[in-house]
């Protein structure tokens, strides 16, 4: 019969519409579905209409040829393999040839890298007219990994991106503008309050709710989570980031930058320097505590405190440990820290973005207070940074694993200390003293995050 298909165990086919002229595949009559080998798996488009991205070696021995192939998804199910292990994958239907035959077939998407076949061709791609001979190969036509020879390395391959920014206070300055640099550039961009996500926890298909719905797949997440959230924040980004979703600030780095105590000794241990600094939770000693800081004038912090509140400067010894008395007749946790009387009020607001400073600013605090927050009143003018002010700004901002940080340093008469590392600074201030688009950088950084597909990512 001459419309008859005859395959051995393995044959060569193509798939022209993923952009593969040749690829080896084993012909498997006990597997019903097809599936291709497929790294770096990003969906886009409409949720209505969702397409595939995704990375793939054809050739075993040659890792370095690399391709990017694009398809519609038909489908995402579960599939069981032949040692019992069950996978979500995404099924796409694309053309295959293979000798004079063309059809159109579903092929699931899987890592195949440690196998001999970045394919197997399951018995629902054979059609009524097909014969297999399992004791044969190579039955039609062989192909060449040489005909990926004409095809030019692929380029960078982007597309709009959908983001999601968790925040409470979608109206103000920071949100506004992330909202707007993201639009500007073309992206698609959620405003979600973190405290009404909720979660659907399970092995293959971790879920983000909110409202009644399913949020979709987002391609990364700017996490603007406050004080009060900070638990339950980090516990949602836990579960975006168990969806795929690439985050600006990873929690762990939220978690550490929020918790004074651990930022100071991960600081500490990196050798970054910093006011001396002393921690107790309802010390016995309250003399010895704070002579650890100095002889005075001493600051103590609340370890959860934010914008300046928390923070009490004490003039002398005596009233310092008063002061210690106070806060631990309150059962609270605090820090002890050596008062920087050179920096005169004033502490300069270095914002890092990607391992590097993007703008500086000096706070000086106003008359009669030693707090710089712009929150207090203090007033912000743009600033050069001396080199070391950069390196140590860098550097503490890597300590904790954040992308994006507002590192505040003191100018001491030992060189920069690091004051603080906050992991959701402000914008307004910062632009508004610098005239920088920071936002815009916020962005661009996420860009080159997760943009571009690759096996960097």
């Amino acid at each position: 019969m001459s419309d008859v298909l005859e395959l051995g165990w393995e044959e060569w086919l193509a798939l022209p519409a993923l952009g593969l002229p040749a690829i080896k595949a084993k012909v498997d009559t006990g597997a019903r579905t097809s599936a291709l080998h497929a790294e770096v798996i990003e969906t886009f488009g409409a949720p209505d209409s969702p397409k595939v991205r995704f990375l793939i070696q054809p050739d075993p021995d040659r890792p370095k040829l690399e391709i990017i192939c694009t398809a519609p998804v038909v489908d995402r199910r579960d599939i069981t393999s032949s040692n019992g292990q069950t996978e979500l994958r995404y099924v796409i239907a694309t053309e295959m040839q293979i000798g004079g035959v063309r059809r159109t077939i579903e092929i699931t998407l899987t890592n195949r890298e440690t196998m001999s076949y970045r394919m197997l061709l399951g018995r629902s791609a054979f059609g009524e007219n097909t014969v297999v001979s399992p004791d044969r190969s190579f039955l039609q036509p062989k192909l060449s990994y040489d005909l990926y020879k004409e095809i030019k390395p692929p380029k960078p391959s982007t597309r709009p991106l959908r983001i999601a920014l968790l925040t409470r206070e979608p109206d103000n300055y920071s949100s506004k503008r992330l909202l707007e640099a993201a639009r500007a550039r073309g992206h698609v961009i959620d405003a979600i309050n973190t405290s009404r996500c909720y979660m659907k926890i399970e092995a293959r298909a971790p879920e983000v709710h909110y409202d009644g719905k399913t949020l979709p797949f987002y391609d990364a997440v700017i996490p603007r989570i406050g004080a009060s959230m900070t638990s339950y924040g980090m516990a949602v980004l836990r579960q975006f980031q168990g969806t795929g979703a690439w985050c600006l600030n990873p929690p762990e780095a939220i978690g550490a930058s929020r918790d004074k105590l651990l930022a100071h000794q991960l600081l500490s241990q990196a050798g970054i320097a910093m006011p001396v600094t002393a921690f107790a939770h309802s010390p016995k000693d309250t003399k010895d505590l704070v002579g650890l800081a100095g002889s005075g004038p001493v600051v103590l912090k609340l370890l959860e405190s934010t914008q300046g509140r928390g923070v009490v400067l004490a003039e002398t010894k005596k009233a310092a440990e008063s002061l210690v008395d106070a806060f631990r007749g309150l059962d609270a946790n605090f820090l002890v820290q050596e008062f920087v009387k050179e920096a005169a009020g004033a502490d300069v607001r270095c914002l890092v973005i990607g391992g590097r400073v993007v703008a500086a600013m000096k706070r000086q605090a106003q008359d009669g207070e030693f707090r710089s927050n712009l929150h207090r009143g203090g007033k912000a003018t743009a600033i050069t940074l001396s080199p070391a002010e950069k390196r140590t700004a860098v550097a503490a901002a890597k300590r904790l694993g954040l992308n994006i940080a507002g590192v505040d340093i003191l100018q001491s008469n030992k060189g920069p200390v690091v004051l603080e590392v906050n992991s959701s600074p402000g914008l307004e201030g910062i632009e508004a003293a610098t005239d920088t688009d920071v936002a815009g950088k916020v962005i661009r950084l996420i860009e080159q995050r997760t943009r571009t597909l690759g096996r960097k990512r």
